[in-house]
């Protein structure tokens, strides 16, 4: 049974990654996958010679003796288990993602634009990067790549120059993504799951994410595609369409900046500080829109939102098929930590594969090898099941420098191809780009990037 289960998984997984392919959502594969992995467990409850209690993160003694009714009980409190623990992560994203799309309701993003003041293409391209940095580590990689791509739609007019653009955006949002406990969902994973704490996240990952965002970008300053001027026009239509566009993005942006804060003082999961982030902007989005704005600007008189609530008109575009993945590929991946089968991969690993130093190296006997073939398989598939996976093989105490090196790997290897990261997919669908093109062009500096981060992270860590 446990052979049928992990040919499950891997089928479900190679659907997940191929999903350009197939032209299936990965939704679709990750919710079966997770549903027929936990029906076979059921069915072959009695047969399974070991059980993972992921309380403890050990196998669990004389599971073999437990009768019928033991084992049943208790597969049903280590799914509940499981539910809860995923459901963290959900919440803490829907609440995230609606204050995003309060943000966006009022067109505080149109503000971000005033900061662009130059027409210098290599000035742009800095401006750019240090945005996606920033702004990644707040609302999240994928959010900050729409909203600078949206802005640069409207600055930049010739494509090609602005594929190069948004390459560059890529990485700089997958790099700022990494250090922070909510700007990627695989660190938001290891952070709620207690495996990072924020201040040791962002002491071990700044500087090697930083770097891996700056050294691209400056290698790509001098390349003669951002060399000269670029002919921008200044137009009504991309000015912010309310007069409190700019005060709801400060304070959208501070809300989610407060989570960490607040999670640190209380002690408390931080989906409850993101609700209560998400509280505090919505009643300040009720009482700016019972004044008079337009979002069309059709006529004078015209008011798109003035008839319904904006915290209403938020939810209704949030991403819930991002939100049904993360579930059904959380859930499957607990499925087979739940057998010992993720324990028992992860000791065979560390057994066979070879250490890059006989000194530094993460965790107790994982290779940094494993740790950055993690990364660069991360641009192949999916981050996300990657983490999960790796939540489950690893056992390390919080805030060991493992956990902040998978962080930085998973969250920034992505850059490597065009389809390794949301960044990338999304980027990719906006502007159309090329996966060969992105190949030749882009990938050597995502790759010099990664590794440089890399190797600061290994000098670093030596610090802390």
């Amino acid at each position: 049974m446990e052979t049928a289960i992990i040919l499950v998984f891997v089928l479900g997984y190679l659907a997940i990654t191929l999903e350009h392919n197939l032209k299936i959502d990965k939704l679709i594969p990750a919710l079966v996958m997770m549903a027929i992995c936990w029906a076979l467990i059921s069915l072959g409850l009695d047969s399974f010679p070991n059980w993972f209690d992921s309380a403890n993160h050990d196998l669990l003694a004389g599971f073999g003796d437990f009768n019928h009714y033991e084992k049943l009980h208790l597969m049903e409190e280590t799914l509940l288990h499981h539910l809860g623990k995923t459901a963290e992560i959900l919440v803490f994203l829907l609440g995230a993602m609606t204050i995003v799309e309060i943000i966006d309701y009022f067109d505080g993003f149109a503000t971000i634009k005033s900061f662009v003041k130059t027409k210098k293409k290599t000035k742009i391209l800095w401006i750019f990067s240090i945005l996606a940095f920033i702004l990644s580590a707040i609302i999240d990689n994928l959010t900050a790549t729409i909203v600078l791509i949206s802005i640069l739609q409207k600055i930049v007019k010739d494509r090609d120059i602005r594929i190069w653009y948004a390459g560059l955006i890529i990485i700089a949002a997958n790099a700022g993504g990494a250090w922070s406990p909510i700007g990627d969902v695989t660190t938001t994973m290891l952070w709620i799951g207690k495996k990072v704490s924020t201040d040791h996240l962002v002491g071990y990952l700044f500087v090697p994410s930083l770097l891996c965002m700056i050294v691209p970008s400056l290698i790509a300053s001098f390349l003669p595609v951002f060399k000269g001027e670029l002919d921008i026009e200044e137009s009504d239509d991309d000015k912010p369409k309310s007069k409190f566009s700019a005060t709801m993005l400060y304070l959208g942006l501070g809300a989610i900046v407060f989570v960490p804060i607040f999670k640190m003082v209380t002690h408390l999961p931080p989906y409850v500080g993101m609700m209560l982030s998400l509280g505090v902007v919505a009643v300040f989005a009720e009482i700016y829109s019972s004044s008079k704005f337009s979002m069309t600007e059709l006529d004078g008189e015209s008011d798109a939102h003035a008839h319904h609530s904006p915290v209403h008109h938020s939810l209704s575009k949030i991403e819930l098929p991002s939100i049904l993945f993360f579930l059904g590929i959380l859930m499957a991946v607990a499925a087979l930590e739940s057998l010992g089968i993720l324990f028992g991969f992860a000791e065979s690993l560390q057994e066979t594969m070879p250490m890059l130093g006989t000194e530094i190296h993460v965790g107790e006997g994982v290779s940094d090898l494993v740790v950055l073939l993690l990364g660069v398989g991360s641009a192949v598939i999916d981050n996300v099941p990657l983490v999960a996976a790796s939540l489950g093989m690893f056992h390390e105490p919080m805030d060991n420098e493992l956990w902040h090196f998978i962080a930085y790997s998973a969250g920034t290897g992505g850059s490597m191809l065009i389809i390794g990261s949301a960044a990338g997919v999304v980027a990719m669908g906006m502007e159309k780009i090329d996966f060969f093109w992105y190949l030749k062009k882009i990938s050597w500096l995502a790759l010099v990037g990664f590794l440089v981060g890399a190797a600061a992270f290994m000098v670093t860590r030596t610090l802390f």
